[in-house]
């Protein structure tokens, strides 16, 4: 007897909807704002419409609602019938970050002592996750870890009010972490003996040693980015 014929291909289900992508100005907004956090874009650099709009495969409109969106945000500076500026950080924004950053997570840590077992489990995974990016050589991943070994730490103080401002500083975090660890690759290795210590001190229960810890990783941040210091 001959074979029997292969089963037709199954229809597609008719409850299968197709994968939607995102809006022609998000994705233009997700285009420049992941560059610029992670510096593939300086500070300085003159973004035209016309080369947005023909790099995400767009049209000028959705280009202009992004440029305006990422302005408001601080990250460029729109000039009509010339382009949008990508502003470089400044000394000034450097030192409120770090100033704001101390403020927010040495309170933080002394309120997060003694720390559950949830958050030492948690700060432990991604002190590993820190390593295994460290390992890989990604720096603008390396610098999300580092950043989130810290937001775990804000989280879990437990003042809701406090963990959203500390989350309005992130693009500005991530994008000092990475020119950072650029200007000194050390810095990967450093940050994680730091982070260790900081962990160590929250495992013992020491909210002085902590908080000590977090004032010394974090200060360094602005001689970092300025170029003074390693």
């Amino acid at each position: 007897m001959p074979p029997a014929p292969a089963p037709a291909p199954a229809a597609p289900s008719a409850h299968t909807a197709p994968v939607k992508r995102p809006p022609a100005a998000d994705r233009v907004y997700s285009h420049i704002k992941e560059a610029v956090l992670d510096r593939r874009i300086e500070g300085g650099t003159l973004l035209t419409e016309g080369e947005l709009a023909e790099a995400v495969g767009v049209s000028r409109t959705p280009v202009r609602e992004a440029l305006l969106k990422l302005e408001v945000e601080g990250l460029i500076k729109l000039y009509p019938k010339k382009g949008a500026l990508v502003l470089a950080v400044s000394a000034q924004e450097i030192a409120d970050v770090v100033e704001t950053r101390l403020l927010v997570e040495e309170f933080a840590v002394r309120k997060a002592v003694p720390a559950s077992a949830r958050l030492i489990a948690r700060l432990e995974e991604v002190l590993e996750e820190q390593r295994r990016l460290a390992e890989d050589g990604d720096l603008a991943a390396v610098a999300v870890a580092d950043r989130c070994f810290h937001a775990e730490i804000v989280r879990h103080a437990g003042n809701e009010i406090l963990s959203k401002l500390y989350d309005q500083l992130r693009d500005r975090q991530l994008r000092m972490g990475v020119a950072v660890l650029e200007a000194h690759p050390d810095r990967i290795a450093k940050n994680i003996t730091e982070h260790t210590e900081m962990l160590d001190a929250i495992r013992r229960g020491d909210a002085d040693g902590a908080a000590q810890c977090v004032r010394r990783h974090v200060s360094r941040v602005k001689v970092l980015v300025r170029g003074e210091a390693r």
